[in-house]
């Protein structure tokens, strides 16, 4: 039902979120600096959606890039982005490509949309070289519980949100089991002005599509009346929970 209801949820939002949604200078600076990645380097995005991430690191590095996603509405929206990016549509459950295709792996706000986490990060270990990495970019419950202004103004998304993201020891936990080790955690932000509040009107961040309508209407006019007394603090934090797929050798023992 979750997968049913989010892949809705992406093919009315996605001109949308196009639009609206951006990448985070630092998710994309650490991905770069931390893959590492050079340009000789295969990098796939698992739930690349409409290519904003795939396509800027292409962009910044000349790497060899691919994205996938199981919304063809989102990847309407990616294609034709980057002429050096194939993007195709897969889900992160069935990976359709060779096994040690890629030395980096990531995802980008897609963890709590996977329906079984384990057969993905056992996907993601099987294209994966040895000694290939995986970085899944997500929200801790610190993370949830502050942000700004989501969380202030809409603190009814905060429950549905620890509901749904995964804990971080638990994806510790679920990576240890397909073959990764070495983990490294990083939180990453920036914080400005908030720019825009047209993104928060369209409810490109889905959470603002769980709560009750009445909810969201009440949140939306004290972000509105805050907006307008302004500037507000638009703070946006993530987590980077890095992982290394374990040569053979190290499996055996």
């Amino acid at each position: 039902m979750r997968h049913k209801k989010m892949t809705t949820y992406y093919q009315e939002i996605a001109p949308d979120y196009a639009r609206h949604r951006r990448v985070h200078p630092e998710v994309l600076r650490h991905l770069i600096m931390n893959g590492p990645i050079h340009g000789d380097s295969r990098v796939l995005e698992i739930g690349c959606g409409t290519g904003n991430y795939i396509c800027s690191l292409c962009e910044s590095v000349g790497c060899r890039c691919w994205g996938i996603d199981p919304s063809k509405q989102m990847l309407e929206q990616a294609t034709g982005r980057s002429p050096s990016v194939q993007i195709t549509c897969g889900c992160a459950e069935k990976i359709a490509f060779p096994r040690e295709s890629f030395d980096l792996t990531f995802l980008v706000d897609v963890v709590h949309h996977i329906t079984d986490r384990r057969k993905a990060f056992s996907e993601a270990a099987r294209v994966l070289r040895p000694s290939g990495r995986l970085c899944i970019v997500t929200d801790s419950e610190d993370i949830i519980r502050n942000r700004q202004p989501l969380s202030i103004c809409f603190p009814e998304t905060i429950g549905f949100e620890l509901s749904r993201y995964p804990a971080i020891d638990l994806l510790r936990t679920e990576l240890v089991a397909a073959g990764f080790a070495e983990f490294v955690e990083t939180v990453v932000g920036f914080s400005t002005p908030l720019p825009d509040i047209e993104p928060y009107r369209a409810k490109v961040f889905s959470s603002l599509r769980l709560i009750p309508e009445e909810a969201f209407a009440s949140g939306m006019a004290r972000l509105e009346k805050d907006f307008h007394q302004g500037p507000i603090p638009w703070v946006s934090r993530y987590l980077m929970l890095w992982g290394t797929k374990l040569p053979p050798s190290d499996k055996l023992r």
